[in-house]
């Protein structure tokens, strides 16, 4: 049995012509680039749950560093459970 191989030139061309397509315009910076519209500057501003989650974060550190922080371990082998029951 012999299979012919039907339509590799068109295929062939394509690429060449791909290839010969202008290169001039494609020496640009393609460096990321963001921008964070008026609104989301104005609800970041306005975000009292990051402030809250902050004061948090600071009040846990300072337990931390003085020694007052104790963790339930029975609260944590209690969600530990809960997440991979799920």
């Amino acid at each position: 049995m012999k299979i012919n191989p039907i339509g590799l030139q068109a295929i062939n061309s394509y690429k060449k012509q791909a290839r010969t397509g202008k290169t001039e315009n494609v020496q640009k910076s393609f460096a990321d680039h963001i921008e964070i519209s008026s609104k989301a500057k104005v609800m970041q501003a306005t975000n009292t749950y990051a402030n809250e989650r902050a004061e948090r974060i600071k009040q846990l550190k300072a337990d931390i560093d003085s020694g007052e922080y104790k963790v339930d371990a029975k609260q944590v082998a209690a969600d530990m459970l809960k997440y991979y029951r799920r």
